[in-house]
């Protein structure tokens, strides 16, 4: 059987949820992967049973109750990204917060500075227009190689090489269909970055 890298990561999941339903059932709490695992499978069922969006989300939120977690792992767990097959198809689920708001300074709690942080300081930047010529949404999340973007986002790969958005970590930028937008890249640091 040929699986590819969806296919792999939705058994990798299922896996890890199964060993958590199985902690559940010997009593014990769950830890951070073992409650992102369980709650993913769960996103996953519903959509695979014709769920609309609102629905997957409420499914997530679902899974679990704060008791059945250990300490800090609501902290750890406040955002939960999957993507998900949908009727329309393949959706990024946001889900904040599945186990209740996170407490106060428990393990993993955000604690934000004060005051504006400049994101990758000092690296070069440049402006490009992207077009999709896609008739699906196209996103680009924060990190990704943006020269690596899906095929159909149309622009100059050759100056992306070595970079990627210039947008805060976990979100990304969606290219409606035939829509284009001018975005700015910033060259990844270390070794890999643009000269």
């Amino acid at each position: 059987m040929n699986l590819g890298p969806t296919e792999e990561e939705r058994l990798r999941i299922f896996l890890a949820a199964e060993l958590a339903r199985r902690a559940l059932a010997r009593g014990l709490r769950l830890n951070a992967p073992e409650a992102a695992a369980l709650i993913c499978d769960e996103m996953h069922w519903a959509a695979r049973a014709g769920a609309s969006f609102e629905e997957v989300l409420e499914a997530g939120r679902r899974a679990l109750s704060r008791d059945q977690v250990l300490e800090g792992v609501p902290e750890v767990l406040a955002e939960i990204r999957l993507e998900v097959l949908l009727e329309e198809g393949t959706r990024l689920v946001v889900l904040r917060n599945a186990l209740g708001e996170p407490g106060e300074g428990g393990p993993g709690a955000v604690r934000p500075a004060e005051g504006d942080v400049e994101l990758a300081p000092g690296r070069p930047r440049i402006r490009l227009t992207v077009r999709n010529t896609s008739s699906r949404p196209v996103r680009v999340s924060s990190h990704y190689p943006f020269w690596r973007a899906n095929e159909r986002l149309v622009f100059d790969r050759e100056a992306a090489r070595g970079r990627r958005l210039d947008i805060p970590a976990g979100t990304s930028v969606r290219w409606g269909p035939g829509e284009t937008k001018e975005v700015t890249l910033v060259a990844y640091g270390g070794e890999g970055g643009a000269p």
